[in-house]
């Protein structure tokens, strides 16, 4: 059995003119952090191991999640090759994970984000919004093989609020 927790990042801020990897959390990206994790953790799986892609607002995202569910820094995980639009590409990665992990949780970015969890999961969603979590779970015992998941689990911040 596999579980994939797929995050969006959280909202971002277009104020200063940064480079795209660059973009930090607008207020309301930490306050709905905030929401959704307070939400997840009765959910939560142990052992979780948490990746994320390098983008400011999403490492930040990522590092409010790993504060708040208590994550070892041995079980966080920075990948370069997360910081992409493309559900291919986002999946492949995926696929890359150790199949003694059962329990992954990944925050990136849309329109990959959507496009996995639609591919992977048994409900479609128009968009995963800014900061929002879905649960993947998958009768598998390896990464590379994830089908036919059921999406056990939504959460998103307007839904909380």
């Amino acid at each position: 059995m596999k579980r994939l927790i797929l995050v969006r990042h959280g909202k971002s801020s277009w104020k200063e003119n940064l480079p795209d990897d660059q973009r930090p959390l607008k207020k309301r990206g930490f306050k709905d952090a905030d929401l959704v994790t307070k939400a997840y953790v009765a959910t939560r799986d142990e052992p979780l191991i948490l990746w994320s892609s390098y983008a400011v607002r999403a490492l930040t995202t990522a590092k409010i999640f790993k504060d708040k569910l208590n994550i070892s820094d041995g079980d966080f995980h920075v990948k370069k090759e997360l910081y992409t639009f493309n559900g291919s590409q986002l999946l492949k990665t995926i696929q890359t994970c150790d199949d003694s992990v059962e329990n992954l949780m990944v925050f990136g970015h849309n329109p990959a984000m959507t496009s996995v969890v639609n591919h992977l999961g048994d409900q479609e969603f128009d968009n995963i919004p800014t900061t929002g979590l879905t649960v993947l779970e998958f009768e598998t015992d390896s990464w590379k093989n994830l089908k036919d998941g059921k999406t056990i689990l939504y959460l998103f911040p307007k839904n909380l609020r």
